[in-house]
């Protein structure tokens, strides 16, 4: 895939990091209503109402909803689907892998971000369905360690790789990294310069800088990375038919450290267990 021509990042003020903190709240407290919300039975349609009904009462507007025609307000991706699988009549099963990807808008900035989960709960999953969601959060949060001012953006990318093939070793499987969909800046739209790759790729690329945001996400397949899309024209599924996870934050860098804006906790949490600066700011 081609990527990364000449982008330039542009920081956020720390009034405008405020603003989008209230889109990244809201978007992490939906993903955490749909966690405990989700069950065996459920359609994904009946997610996503869920999910456009939180937002709006919250004062938000779903971000993905009529985005060049999509038809849902958030992703459901189930097993074999990477990324964006759209809600519909699926019925959810116990053990199915469900990634859901959400986005919100509030105020005219942007949050985004995604979690995958066992459906049933971990009791229900397959140990490798679990290691694969485990696996990927956790090389979402190198990402998110690997992004510091002054440093240059592709570090993020080679964290997550470092850690997928740690976890592989760790696993005993080699698992795949998706590499036609990435990470990307976020701010009054939702996708925006720079593109964030989630894999080691030649050169630097820009340095971050004092309010850089962008949405970290990489995408983790049981086998090869190939993919294709439905005829939907939206669903990416696995060719190989192995399930994939999804995780994703937006986040916000500055020269104090950084902010986890889509996580309730501000991702003070996950900061603390990397040893790195949580920097919110009130």
């Amino acid at each position: 895939m081609a990527l990364f021509g000449r982008e330039r990042i542009t920081g956020k003020t720390p009034d405008q990091l405020r603003l989008m903190r209230k889109a990244g709240l809201l978007v992490g407290q939906t993903l955490t209503m749909l966690q405990e919300r989700v069950e065996p039975g459920m359609t994904t349609k009946a997610l996503d109402a869920l999910a456009e009904e939180h937002i709006r009462s919250g004062g938000g507007i779903p971000s993905f909803l009529g985005y060049h025609g999509f038809t849902g307000t958030l992703c459901t991706s189930v097993n074999e689907e990477v990324v964006h699988g759209i809600p519909g009549s699926r019925v959810l099963r116990e053990g199915d892998l469900l990634s859901i990807d959400c986005g919100a808008i509030v105020e005219g900035w942007h949050g985004d971000a995604a979690v995958s989960v066992i459906v049933g709960g971990r009791q229900a999953g397959r140990t490798e369905d679990l290691q694969l969601i485990d696996a990927t959060e956790a090389s979402m949060w190198a990402g998110i360690g690997a992004l510091a001012v002054g440093q240059p953006l592709y570090a993020v990318g080679a964290a997550v790789e470092d850690a997928i093939e740690a976890a592989g070793e760790r696993d005993g499987r080699t698992y795949g990294i998706v590499e036609d969909y990435v990470g990307h800046g976020i701010g009054t739209s939702m996708h925006m310069d720079p593109q964030v790759p989630n894999y080691r790729v030649e050169g630097r690329g820009p340095r971050v800088i004092d309010g850089t945001t962008i949405a970290i996400e990489p995408m983790i397949t049981l086998g090869d990375q190939d993919n294709r899309v439905l005829a939907d024209d939206w669903t990416v599924v696995t060719l190989d038919g192995s399930r994939a996870a999804h995780w994703e934050n937006t986040v916000a860098a500055t020269v104090d450290g950084l902010w986890v804006l889509t996580e309730v906790d501000g991702g003070a949490a996950g900061l603390a267990r990397l040893g790195l600066p949580y920097a919110a700011l009130v």
